[in-house]
């Protein structure tokens, strides 16, 4: 990791043992009580979250592939192996291992990078307006028609729903505009963008430009509409885990009896939380911060809501890691070297960008 991660790191570090200074006397923790709700949770559904979890890999490769075949044939399953070592790099490297999956799927067909990041770049895309879609429709429709009550602070969580909803069209219209006109896009986001910095213009610009180049892999509407498919699927199936996990713990009437809705709330939490990723420590802080979520918003014991966070960050982010080293060994690939090589040719790729746009 570089200087500004491992600043990050320390920050992260000291507001960690600062809660817990703060918390120790204001907070009453029972680990007996924390053990027997690990105890007594259902694993049964801990298994099916975790296959479910598993399968999401799955949608990945596919997707991925997809999103390929414009440009070169690849067999649907044949990009699993770098979606899990990707996956399991961030697990344990932290958000830093982000390019690894661009730099891997690059390496294994043969295409340039920057055809990869562009792919990487419309896949979370698609990943934040499916979240964005499911969520707005299931808060938006047990307010309509759910029971009083159903929700912690319906009125905020209904107006996040709206917002979530007009979001997404937006990022739909945003889409096929720049899938349509992305160089006149790009153009205009970075004049108006340059009017504040000039950097900051340019760098909005490259993005657009990174982003079309991606949409290009999409050339009818029903590459489209496979596409988003495959993404809407993938997001029902890690919704589906986390509402397995938190039912799991039938010890805590709050979470044995949650429902999708308030699901969609704690997903949201979590997605927000894991997004600055740290090695390690980030796995408590995130703990830390879903457990808090859960006490606050439904109401269960703090023993229950940590025990049901580490429950989740197990399942839905650390799973797939014994998987990830036996496959990263199978291919020859380590894990930290991949990072590095990854981080530097994106720096690389970043730094020759310029200079192409200038290119008549």
């Amino acid at each position: 990791m570089n200087k500004k991660h491992w600043i990050l790191g320390l920050v992260a570090l000291i507001a960690l043992v600062a809660l817990l200074f703060w918390g120790r006397d204001r907070i009453h923790f029972d680990f007996g009580v924390f053990r027997s709700q690990l105890a007594l949770a259902d694993w049964l559904k801990i298994g099916i979250a975790t296959g479910c979890i598993y399968s999401a890999y799955v949608f990945r490769s596919v997707r991925w592939a997809l999103l390929l075949r414009h440009i070169r044939k690849a067999p649907l399953l044949s990009l699993l192996g770098t979606q899990v070592i990707g996956f399991t790099a961030v697990a344990l490297i932290g958000r830093v291992a982000d390019p690894v999956r661009p730099y891997l799927v690059s390496r294994k067909t043969g295409l340039p990078l920057s055809s990869q990041i562009a792919v990487y770049i419309v896949e979370r895309l698609f990943d934040a307006g499916s979240m964005a879609l499911i969520f707005s429709s299931v808060i938006l429709f047990t307010a309509w028609f759910g029971l009083p009550g159903a929700l912690p602070h319906p009125e905020i969580v209904e107006k996040a729903g709206y917002w979530g909803m007009a979001l997404t069209v937006l990022g739909a219209l945003f889409l096929i505009a720049v899938r349509l006109a992305g160089g006149v896009v790009a153009s205009f986001l970075e004049g108006t963008f340059g009017l504040v910095s000039k950097r900051l213009g340019h760098a909005v610009g490259e993005k657009v430009h990174s982003f079309h180049a991606g949409l290009d892999t999409m050339r009818t509407f029903s590459d489209f509409a496979v596409v988003a498919a495959l993404s809407l699927g993938m997001w029902a199936v890690i919704t589906l885990a986390y509402l397995e996990t938190t039912r799991a713990f039938v010890a805590s009437p709050q979470l044995a009896s949650m429902t999708l809705a308030k699901c969609m709330l704690l997903l949201a939490f979590s997605g927000g939380a894991s997004v600055f990723q740290l090695p390690v420590l980030g796995w408590f802080t995130q703990i830390g911060l879903v457990a808090a979520a859960i006490s606050s918003f439904f109401g269960a014991a703090p023993e229950a809501s940590t025990a049901c966070a580490a429950t989740l960050l197990l399942v839905t982010f650390l799973s797939i890691v014994p998987v990830g080293l036996i496959w990263a060994q199978i291919d020859h690939v380590n894990l930290r070297r991949i990072t590095v090589e990854s981080e530097h040719a994106g720096e690389e790729l970043a730094a020759e960008q310029p200079t192409d746009h200038k290119a008549p």
